[in-house]
C-alpha cells in the first residue's frame, strides 16, 4: 500500500463530525419526546389517515391544535431523516475504509426508513388518538423497539467516531457478548412495556391512584391495564444486568476510564425510578410522561456507549 493510500485508510474523523453526530442523537431524542406529546394528547389523528400529506394537503387552513401538534411532529421527523443522511455521507467522507462508524451510520439510515414506515402504518391503519384496535399495542411495541434500535445505532456512530483505537473489526476483541446481548434486550423490553403502560394511561386514564391500582388487578379491566405491572417488574429484573454491567465497569481497567460514565448511569437509573414513581403517583400527566421518557432515552444512550466500551475492546 502506498503512503497516500494508507493515509486515506487511516483518516480520522474531525471534531466537527463527532459533535454533529451527538447533535443528531440529541435532535432525534427531542423528536421522540414530541411523539410522546402527540400520543398523550390524542393528536395522532390530527392529520386524518393521510400520510405523508396532512389531511390530504401540504398547507393547512385553520388547523386544529391536534393537527398542528401532529403536523409539527411529521416535519421534525422528516428533518431528522435529512440529518441522518448527512451524518452517513459525512461519516463516509470523514473516515477511512473499514471504520465501524460507517457500519452503524448505515444502520441508522435503515432504522430511519423502518421508523418512517411503521409510523406511516400506524396512521394509515388508524392506530392513533383514542383507537382501541387490538393490533394498536403490538404495532406500537414494534415501533418503539425500532426507535430504541435507532437511538442505539446513532449513539454507537457517535461513540465510534470518537474512538482513537478499536474502531475497525480486525482491531476488536469481544468480551461477554452473550450476557451483554441478553441484558440489553431486557432493557429494551423495559422500554417497550413502559410504552404499553403509557398507552393504557392515555386510553383509560384513572381518576385516582386507588382506581389505577384497582384497574391493574380487576378482571374486568382492559388487558393493557392488567399488564401495567409488567413494566416495573421487568425493570427490576433488568436491574440485575445493570448491576453486573456496572460492577464490570468498576473492575475493568481497559483502554478507557469508565468511572465517570458509570456514575452517570447510576444517577440516571436512580432518577428513572423516582420519575417512574412520580408518574404513577401523579396519574401520568403529559409533562411527567415526557420527563420520564427523556430520562429513559438518555439512560439507554449512556448504556449503549458503556456496553460498547466494555464489550468491543481494542486488541492488545
Amino acid at each position: 500500500m502506498s503512503a497516500s493510500e494508507n493515509e486515506v485508510s487511516e483518516k480520522m474523523p474531525s471534531v466537527a463530525l463527532q459533535r454533529f453526530s451527538w447533535g443528531v442523537l440529541g435532535y432525534f431524542i427531542a423528536t421522540i419526546l414530541w411523539g410522546t406529546v402527540v400520543r398523550a394528547t390524542g393528536s395522532g389523528a390530527g392529520c386524518g389517515e393521510h400520510w405523508p400529506l396532512c389531511n390530504g394537503t401540504v398547507m393547512q387552513t385553520a388547523p386544529s391544535v391536534q393537527t398542528m401538534i401532529e403536523f409539527a411532529h411529521r416535519i421534525t421527523s422528516g428533518l431528522d431523516g435529512v440529518l441522518i443522511l448527512v451524518l452517513l455521507v459525512w461519516t463516509f467522507r470523514g473516515t477511512g475504509k473499514g471504520h465501524l462508524a460507517r457500519w452503524v451510520a448505515a444502520a441508522s439510515v435503515f432504522f430511519t426508513i423502518t421508523e418512517g414506515a411503521l409510523g406511516a402504518l400506524l396512521v394509515k391503519l388508524g392506530y392513533t388518538a383514542q383507537s382501541h384496535a387490538p393490533m394498536r399495542a403490538p404495532f406500537l411495541a414494534l415501533h418503539l423497539a425500532n426507535t430504541l434500535m435507532l437511538v442505539a445505532v446513532i449513539a454507537m456512530t457517535a461513540h465510534m467516531l470518537g474512538r482513537t483505537a478499536g474502531y475497525k473489526w480486525r482491531e476488536l476483541r469481544l468480551t461477554a457478548p452473550v450476557g451483554t446481548t441478553v441484558g440489553m434486550l431486557a432493557v429494551m423490553v423495559v422500554g417497550i412495556t413502559g410504552s404499553m403502560a403509557a398507552l393504557g394511561d392515555t386510553l383509560f386514564p384513572p381518576s385516582s391512584l386507588a382506581e389505577g391500582i384497582k384497574q391493574d388487578f380487576s378482571g374486568d379491566s382492559e388487558w393493557l391495564l392488567r399488564w401495567r405491572w409488567t413494566h416495573p417488574t421487568v425493570a427490576i429484573v433488568a436491574s440485575i444486568f445493570l448491576i453486573w454491567l456496572l460492577i464490570r465497569a468498576a473492575r475493568r481497567g481497559g483502554p478507557w476510564d469508565n468511572r465517570a460514565l458509570s456514575g452517570f448511569v447510576v444517577a440516571l437509573l436512580a432518577l428513572q425510578y423516582v420519575l417512574g414513581a412520580l408518574d404513577v403517583w401523579l396519574l401520568a400527566p403529559v409533562w411527567m410522561q415526557v420527563a420520564h421518557l427523556l430520562g429513559a432515552d438518555v439512560t439507554w444512550s449512556a448504556l449503549v456507549v458503556l456496553t460498547a466500551r466494555l464489550t468491543l475492546l481494542p486488541r492488545e
